[in-house]
């Protein structure tokens, strides 16, 4: 099949049918996983089980990204965690609470593996002997969890504690750590630095097999009647909608500098074509996280309009729009 050209300001839009939306190859891969659709959750806003599939097929997404885990149980930030914020986004201070991963195994997979779901597990810890601790109890887990998601975005201990994802050595340390679970990694980032390709860098040389960009953006808002901040932990991540500008810039910059890299886009993706937005500055997939909050079945839904505005712009392949915007579309 020729490759479809992706000059769509000449373009003309094309019938999207049941025909032509069923030629879409939704097929998308990360490394060296391959998936059936290049949208999936993303940790933190589905829970750690099967909490969204009273709402859509989980089997459907490429995969469910579960919150991020401890080696042990972690109470959190105290509350209150969660507030509104402008534009749809949302303040969050819930500090990675999780029955740990030896709980997850035994509770909550179980009923999530029964939809069908591909998974990938999230991890964190606060030293890099935790980030291996969590990822040896993942080593046995079942085939179904096709990759490990670092959460680098968190206070190491060792280091003052300044995040792992502020310091590309940390970032190496913790990633070659969680090579522990012998499985595929992806390292998630975040966004609060000056050069997040350089610490993309250390990610991919450590050995992650993608990166995921971007994690919340740091924020804070204060009650003014109060005259006391709106959450517990003081400052929290900003999510939704107002960050995924944010989110395409570090995609399209690490895609710049990394060619041939595998990349997760996440930050404000809501409808089908936020993540072709996404995907032509250079992922090769997406993940949906607060949009599920205000519609349970959100992620389903982006990949119903991803389907339809590639068959409508004569699209056959959605890896096909993976930096389309660099004019190195395809994958």
């Amino acid at each position: 099949m020729t490759r479809p050209s992706l000059d769509l300001a000449g373009s003309r839009r094309l019938s999207c049918g049941p025909r032509a939306l069923e030629q879409v190859d939704l097929t998308a891969h990360v490394g060296s996983v391959t998936l059936r659709a290049p949208v999936m959750t993303a940790s933190g806003t589905s829970g750690h089980g099967a909490e969204l599939a009273r709402y859509l097929d989980l089997s459907a997404l490429g995969a469910v990204v579960v919150k991020s885990l401890a080696a042990q149980p972690w109470p959190g930030n105290p509350a209150p965690r969660i507030a509104p914020g402008p534009g749809g986004a949302i303040l969050n201070s819930v500090g990675l609470q999780g029955p740990g991963v030896e709980a997850w195994l035994e509770t909550d997979l179980p009923d999530l593996l029964q939809t069908g779901a591909h998974v990938v597990a999230s991890i964190w810890g606060r030293t890099v002997g935790e980030f291996e601790q969590a990822a040896c109890l993942l080593r046995d887990a079942p085939s179904a969890v096709v990759a490990v998601e670092v959460n680098v975005s968190c206070p190491n201990v060792e280091d003052r504690r300044r995040m792992f994802s502020h310091s590309p050595k940390a970032t190496a340390e913790a990633v070659e750590a969680s090579a522990a679970c012998a499985r595929p990694l992806w390292a998630k980032l975040s966004p609060n630095v000056a050069d997040i390709a350089e610490i993309a860098a250390a990610a991919l040389g450590a050995g992650a097999e993608a990166i995921t960009l971007i994690n919340t953006v740091l924020g804070m808002e204060i009650d003014v009647e109060s005259k006391t901040p709106r959450l517990g932990g003081l400052t929290g991540g900003i999510s939704g909608p107002p960050i995924r500008p944010v989110a395409v810039r570090a995609v399209w910059d690490c895609r710049t500098s990394f060619p041939d890299a595998a990349i997760v886009g996440v930050g404000g993706v809501a409808r089908g074509v936020d993540a072709v937005e996404m995907m032509m500055a250079g992922a090769d997939a997406v993940q949906v996280g607060t949009a599920s909050f205000a519609d349970p079945k959100a992620a389903a839904r982006v990949v119903v309009e991803l389907r339809r505005w590639c068959a409508a712009h004569g699209i056959y392949r959605t890896c096909d729009l993976r930096g389309a915007a660099h004019g190195c579309a395809g994958g």
